[in-house]
Order: C-alpha cells, then sequence, then structure tokens
C-alpha cells in the first residue's frame, strides 16, 4: 500500500511538472520537462554516476563522523553539570553562524579535496544529534532514577545502565535528521569549491546552460537522500525496542 501511494504521487508530481512546463510557455532549455530531464539523466548516466559516488562517500564519512562527536559531547555535558553549563550555551551560539559562511574557510583551510566537504556535513549534522541525544538524556523517567538512587546506584551505573539506554531514541531521532542534512551538507561543500561531486556537476551544468542536466543531477541528489533516510530507518527497526 505505501508502494502503492508512492507511485501515485510520483505520477502526479510529474504530471504537474509537465503541465506546468506547458501552460508556462518557458523555453524547455530554461525549463526542461520530465521526459527531457530523463533523457539527461539516462545518457549522462556514467558522468553522473561518477559524481555521485563522490558525494554519497562524502556524505557517509560525514554521518559517521558527525554522529560519533554528537553523541561524544552529549554524553560529556549529560556525565557533568558544571561542564553543561559552560559548553551548552556556546553551542547553541553556535548555530547562529550560517554553515554556508563557514564553507569558504573550510576549503581554503582543506583545500577542494573531500574533507572540506566532509567537514561543512560534519557541522550541519553535529548540533541537531548532540542536542537530540542530549535532550533524551536528560529526560530520564523519574521513576527509573528513583529506583536507582533506591538500589545505590553510583553515578557512572545510573549514566551507562540508565539514562544512556533510555536516551536511545533521542539518538535515533538525531541520526534521522543527520541522514537527511548530510547530503546536504556535502552538496554545500561541492558548490563552494570542489572539482567532483553532484553540487560542482550542477554548478557546470548551470554555467553551460545545460539545465536538463542540472535537473538530472539534482533527481539523483533527491533520490540518494530519500534513499539514504529510508536505510537509516530500516536499520533503526533493526535494533532493540527502545530504539
Amino acid at each position: 500500500m505505501r508502494a502503492l501511494r508512492l507511485g501515485a504521487g510520483l505520477l502526479l508530481a510529474l504530471a504537474l511538472w509537465q503541465a506546468l512546463v506547458s501552460l508556462s510557455g518557458v523555453p524547455p532549455f530554461l525549463l526542461p520537462g520530465p521526459g527531457r530531464v530523463l533523457v539527461a539523466l539516462w545518457t549522462n548516466r556514467v558522468l553522473i554516476g561518477g559524481h555521485a559516488v563522490m558525494t554519497l562517500t562524502g556524505v557517509l564519512i560525514a554521518l559517521v563522523l558527525g554522529t560519533m562527536l554528537g553523541a561524544a559531547t552529549a554524553v560529556g555535558l549529560a556525565a557533568s553539570a558544571r561542564c553543561r553549563a559552560a559548553i551548552q550555551p556556546l553551542l547553541v551560539v553556535t548555530q547562529t553562524i550560517p554553515v554556508f559562511a563557514l564553507a569558504p574557510l573550510l576549503t581554503l583551510w582543506l583545500g577542494y579535496g573531500l574533507a572540506s566537504k566532509i567537514a561543512v556535513a560534519v557541522l550541519v549534522i553535529y548540533f541537531p544529534v548532540a542536542q537530540a541525544f542530549l535532550d533524551a538524556i536528560l529526560r530520564t523517567p523519574q521513576g527509573w532514577m528513583e529506583l536507582a538512587q533506591v538500589m545505590n546506584a553510583t553515578p557512572r551505573q545510573v549514566l551507562w545502565r540508565i539514562r544512556l539506554p533510555a536516551a536511545l531514541p533521542g539518538l535515533a531521532s538525531g541520526l534521522r535528521l543527520a541522514a537527511v542534512y548530510a547530503p546536504l551538507g556535502v552538496v554545500l561543500g561541492e558548490f563552494v569549491g570542489a572539482a567532483r561531486g553532484l553540487g560542482y556537476l550542477m554548478l557546470l551544468a548551470n554555467g553551460r546552460a545545460r539545465i536538463d542536466l542540472l535537473f538530472a543531477a539534482l533527481l539523483v541528489l533527491c533520490l540518494l537522500t530519500w534513499a539514504l533516510h529510508r536505510a537509516m530507518e530500516a536499520l533503526l527497526r533493526r535494533l532493540p525496542p527502545v530504539a
């Protein structure tokens, strides 16, 4: 049933797209229809596939690093109230700095290779993971904490055996967001400076007035993000029920 609804929604979107192209009178080289985009996708499948692999590589590495850093930060802040009081406000303030403003600096410092793209994506997903996990840790059910107090559990035992297991749903929520944000972060880095990747390909296609190729690369990016989100959902469903 879900596949049927998804297929119906996709067909409706394609029909609306084609209707917009037909009724607007915009030249096809400015607003190509779905047919032209699919032809461009098939004709340039090897080119697009190579750039997609580069983007996906950066996304997967950034997901691992961003999740590890975010989770470690959440655990560290939860373990120390003093550190939390000193550091958490700074983390919140840093979120007021647009990532696209830092992307050129990261490219300047780390070069035009994959490292700068990974760094941008890590910055994008780090805070959602850290904040979601930390909030969940600090909201451990009161009954669990009272039971730990009755059993004379040490602070270390409370953190590792009660708070962290109870906070896994929060971590899962952060991972779901990270799976969507990571591709955006990598592509943002590719927009600023890169020699490969879907973001680079879209800029190249735009500069050459190949709007059909640009749309084809954008379509692949959307499919990649959707597939990554579905894979994350499938992975989380395989974890223990608490997550």
